[in-house]
């Protein structure tokens, strides 16, 4: 570590300034900012020299002071409700491969599936001085929406959807998801069909996936029965318990809406000596990496994740970069599909 710059001792309890590194290199200091950015209007000797009083200093260059002056920080906030669950995961894997290839940072924060706290993380992050923020919680509040508003930065959420489409999004049509799903439960004779899913407030189930269940028994002259309709939690436990219920409901297929959910009622009914699929079917709605764990394996409708974290990354950086984007209500639908395993006859 250098001690004096110029004949002045370093304080070591203080990070190093772009003006202290610029006093040792004998350079001004937009050299040392265009050697930081990369920009190849600088001699090389004097790149070699700048670099190698950055690595002696151990200068870190300060992201949000950058930003006030460039007013960009090439930093991007995440807000995700289950740190956890690999629907999120899968989808924050896309997110980051994309920053990195366009040279932005990321900041995850977790929410916790908590509206307050969504809240609270979303003012740390605009804090933060950040560019753009992908959401990818279940639900946009009143709340949420009039802080997006008046925060004014680009704005992009993954593998939900706003059913107002006021807000730019990435997901699949879950509507026809949803009846491919459970028409293939209808055409293997299943009549008594139970939709398990997170809460019906959240428009992803309530509105889009319900929809698209309701579709096909309405298709099929099967009486809609609310009693059939289960609202529960996002996790494994949540389903190993719901068992129970379903079977009381003499239920002899299910549609959940998360892999997880699924896996504790599929293992659940196999504890209680149910053979499956022979008495009892399932599919899932996510693909993740549960589906092919749990044994039998899980048919899925097949939600390409990591595309849909990746393209709303791209979208959100074609927006803070004030690019073209063509969509349609401010929404891209991206093609999914439906994989057969051994959950189903």
């Amino acid at each position: 570590m250098v001690e004096y710059i110029n004949g002045k001792k370093i304080d070591e309890n203080k990070p190093i300034t772009i003006r202290e590194v610029s006093e040792a290199a004998q350079v001004s200091m937009a050299t040392v900012s265009r050697v930081i950015n990369g920009n190849p209007n600088v001699k090389p000797a004097t790149r070699k020299k700048v670099l190698k009083v950055i690595e002696e200093l151990d200068y870190r260059p300060n992201a949000v002071a950058r930003g006030l002056a460039s007013k960009k920080t090439t930093t991007v906030g995440v807000i995700i409700p289950d740190i956890t669950n690999v629907y999120f995961s899968s989808l924050a894997l896309g997110i980051d491969d994309i920053a990195t290839m366009y040279k932005y940072n990321i900041i995850l924060a977790n929410s916790e599936s908590d509206e307050q706290k969504e809240i609270q993380v979303l003012n740390t992050l605009l804090a933060k001085q950040v560019d753009g923020i992908i959401f990818m919680g279940n639900t946009i509040t009143e709340e949420m929406r009039r802080q997006i508003k008046r925060a004014k930065i680009p704005f992009v959420i993954a593998g939900s959807v706003d059913s107002l489409e006021e807000i730019e999004s990435v997901h699949i049509d879950y509507v026809a998801a949803s009846e491919e799903a459970v028409r293939d439960l209808v055409n293997h004779g299943n009549e008594r069909i139970a939709f398990v899913s997170g809460s019906l407030t959240e428009p992803i189930n309530g509105e889009y996936r319900l929809q698209g269940y309701k579709n096909v028994l309405a298709e099929n002259n099967i009486e809609f029965d609310p009693e059939l309709v289960f609202e529960t939690g996002y996790n494994y436990h949540s389903g190993e318990i719901m068992w129970p219920a379903l079977s009381a409901m003499g239920v002899t297929a299910v549609y959940a809406g998360d892999d997880e959910l699924a896996a504790g009622i599929l293992n659940s009914a196999q504890d209680a000596g149910i053979k499956v699929p022979e008495d009892f079917e399932i599919v899932t709605s996510n693909n993740s990496k549960l589906t092919k764990i749990v044994r039998p394996k899980m048919s899925s409708i097949t939600e390409p994740l990591y595309d849909i974290g990746a393209v709303a990354m791209r979208y959100l950086t074609k927006m803070m970069n004030k690019e073209e984007v063509e969509t349609e209500n401010k929404t891209i639908i991206l093609p999914y599909g439906y994989i057969k395993r051994s959950t189903t006859k």
